[in-house]
């Protein structure tokens, strides 16, 4: 089944481009803003000519023809002067994850880049010295007279002028043509290991085009991106402002932070954000939610984003009462677009909005619509799987992900293919069903059920939850199910192999740089079989471990008191006559004999803690410093009662410098022991995916 539209047509003979869509907006309104990031804000005008000028020392360093040129700045609004002067100069960009330079040196593996556009920041994180050639960007700068050229923000520009240092104004290689097949970009996915997708001119132009005829961008438009410089609806989305005459607003940092992006929508007047559904729901739900003293109460339009009139999400999965919360928070009349599509693609494959529906659907919690395909684009169900076609008419290309056409034309999701999970006996399971069901649960805004297999017995379902954004609390803690109600929730719903055997409670689930719900950053639950391992993974919120420590904790006990025999034998050899009791009457002589069995038992436990517990105490995920001190102070104070009553008992009464030695040995660290134990209980264990307030331990079964 396919559906499609042929409302944009990819002309194969055609020589526009993204580029020049840019430059004529450049000619037609040099004094409209074209970048806003603080001080380093552009007009069209001065943003052409900044381009024109390093697209010269880019040729004149002897770039060739269709040259892969990757760009990595933290200087957003450099990089976007980056990415025009290497199309003007007739080649094609790469943009690299500077916020990890790891994923960028992988990014820069991937592409194989002749050129790397780069600064001094940025230089030694991304190249090892064997890789392309470097261009320092702000070398560049500085050799054409700093970042901008020296003239009020608010004062036109003349695009014409040109320092006299630069060559005659001929025109550059890209601004006379390309062909459409020509490789403009290199997009990259966002799996671990990046994979370098080239998109062509004309693939790019059409990309724009499609999103234009369904967004409407106009020139008063001001466009804010969340996602990262790298990320396939930045590098390719920078298009749909600068070729329809809007604004970029950047961040003047190196890219935004959560807590900056609702201020900079409020005071920039931003009227189109691009974002992923964490995002959004951060911005218009949790973020709106602190700005009021009475969180119910504020469930209509959000103050702060009255300028938005259209809201794009893409990245991950969007069900459709999210879509409804979002659309709400919003003023009447604007948009909220789930926008779905691949880097092959060039970031758009199909699109949705609630008005698309013919009827109310019942369970919008369950339900995640694609819509249906950009003009210019088609989309299709085979075997299963939802694939891409674009509209230069190349092969479909396969997405990885499931989904089917319903009745009413519309594209629905169904889950991603990787994301499956092997159950004993070799059956495949799609979690994606299961999650919905387990997300119609009121107290449930977001779930990911993953498959963990245990040391020794089979694969159990564990099903992760986090509440909704903004949903209700009490009592400082989230309202979420343990297990045996989310069992009943789903009976009759999911099959009973198919319910999860374990629930691990957060405050919400990871995500990696994409947008993306991170599975591989999910923590492990204590299986009972794994807890007595040293070095198994688990996180507070795991199920309870007594019943897999008790083995291991019987062995220690029984090598406590085995070694504690041994140094009740060893006594009267280190300490001849310490424990002499000729001369007790009974029953003292009894219960000091008890004593010296206890302190030898306590010695010997203590051994055995030095050395086999601090693992167990690390598994707690306190202070990792604070965890070795009161390791070493629980081992001190079992240990050391042994060797002090003895050497108290040989010491005279009178003998003060002996006294104050063992004092000082002994009873002062002791002291100082126990006051390192009671900071180490009433430390709260560090939790990476406890994002927000402090929430209570549950008893996960």
């Amino acid at each position: 089944m396919t559906q499609g539209s042929e409302s944009v047509r990819f002309g194969k003979r055609t020589t526009d481009t993204v580029l020049h869509r840019f430059e004529r907006w450049a000619r037609d309104t040099p004094a409209a803003r074209a970048l806003i990031a603080g001080p380093d804000s552009l007009t069209y005008a001065e943003l052409d000519a900044r381009a024109d000028r390093l697209a010269r020392r880019l040729l004149g360093s002897g770039l060739p023809p269709g040259a892969l040129v990757a760009v990595g700045t933290a200087r957003q609004s450099e990089l976007i002067v980056a990415l025009l002067a290497v199309l003007k100069a007739g080649g094609a960009y790469a943009v690299l994850d500077v916020r990890s330079p790891r994923s960028g040196r992988r990014q820069l593996a991937a592409a194989q880049p002749l050129v790397l556009l780069t600064d001094d920041a940025q230089h030694a994180a991304l190249d090892d010295g064997g890789g392309p050639r470097v261009i320092r960007l702000d070398a560049e700068a500085a050799a054409i007279g700093g970042p901008r050229a020296e003239q009020p923000a608010d004062r036109p520009a003349d695009p014409s002028a040109q320092p006299a240092s630069d060559p005659p104004a001929d025109r550059l290689p890209g601004s006379a043509g390309a062909q459409p097949g020509r490789t403009a970009a290199v997009l990259f996915t966002g799996a671990a290991e990046p994979r370098a997708v080239p998109v062509g001119n004309g693939l790019l132009l059409a990309a724009h085009d499609g999103w234009a005829e369904v967004a409407r961008p106009t020139a008063q438009d001001r466009h804010l991106f969340t996602v990262g410089t790298d990320v396939t609806a930045f590098a390719a989305g920078w298009t749909r402002a600068l070729c329809s005459g809007g604004a970029l607003v950047l961040s003047p940092r190196s890219g935004w932070q959560p807590e900056d992006i609702r201020a900079a929508v409020a005071t920039e007047r931003v009227t189109v954000l691009h974002t992923d559904p964490a995002g959004a729901a951060r911005l218009l739900i949790e973020d709106a939610e602190q700005q009021t003293l009475t969180p119910a109460a504020h469930r209509g339009a959000d103050p702060a984003a009255r300028s938005l009139r259209l809201l794009a999400v893409s990245g991950d999965r969007l069900y459709l009462d999210e879509q409804a919360t979002l659309q709400m928070r919003l003023r009447p009349g604007a948009r909220v677009l789930n926008v779905y599509g691949s880097a092959e693609c060039a970031g758009i494959g199909t699109w949705f909005e609630l008005p698309q529906l013919p009827h109310p659907l019942d369970d919008p919690e369950q339900i995640s619509l694609l819509g249906t395909a950009f003009p210019g684009f088609r989309a299709e169900v085979h075997g299963g799987e939802i694939r891409l076609l674009p509209p230069d008419g190349g092969d479909a290309i396969p997405t990885g992900d499931l989904g089917r056409l319903r009745a009413d034309g519309l594209l629905e999701y169904g889950g991603r293919i990787r994301d499956r999970i092997t159950l004993p006996g070799g059956r495949w399971l799609d979690p994606y069903p299961v999650e919905s069901a387990i997300r119609s649960h009121d107290g449930i805004g977001a779930v990911i059920l993953k498959g963990v297999d245990g040391p020794r017995g089979p694969r159990r379902l564990v099903a992760y939850v986090a509440p909704p954004p903004g949903g209700p609390t009490g009592a400082g803690r989230v309202l979420l199910p343990d297990i045996e109600e989310l069992r009943d929730h789903l009976a009759g719903k999911v099959l009973r192999e198919e319910s999860p055997r374990t629930v691990i409670r957060l405050r919400a689930l990871p995500r990696t740089t994409t947008g993306q719900e991170d599975r591989d950053a999910l923590p492990l639950p204590i299986m009972p079989a794994a807890a007595g391992r040293p070095g198994s993974k688990a996180g507070k919120y795991g199920s309870a471990a007594s019943q897999g420590e008790t083995p291991a904790g019987c062995a220690a006990g029984c090598g406590g008191v085995g070694l504690g025999f041994v140094a009740l034998i060893l006594t009267n050899l280190l300490w001849p006559g310490s424990t002499e009791l000729g001369g007790v009457p009974q029953p003292w002589a009894f219960l000091f004999f008890l004593l010296y069995v206890f302190e030898c038992v306590a010695f010997g436990i203590g051994v055995v803690f030095l050395f086999g517990g601090r693992a167990r105490m690390l598994r707690q995920r306190r202070s990792p410093s604070l965890t070795v001190a009161a390791h070493l102070a629980v081992s001190y104070l079992l240990l050391a009662w042994w060797p002090q009553d003895n050497l108290y008992r040989l010491a005279a009464k009178q003998d003060w410098p002996r006294q104050a030695a063992l004092v000082y040995a002994f009873n002062i660290p002791l002291m100082i022991a126990g006051v390192v134990v009671a900071a180490y209980v009433v430390s709260k264990p560090a939790d990476p995916f406890d994002f927000h307030d402090p929430v209570d331990d549950w008893p996960d079964r």
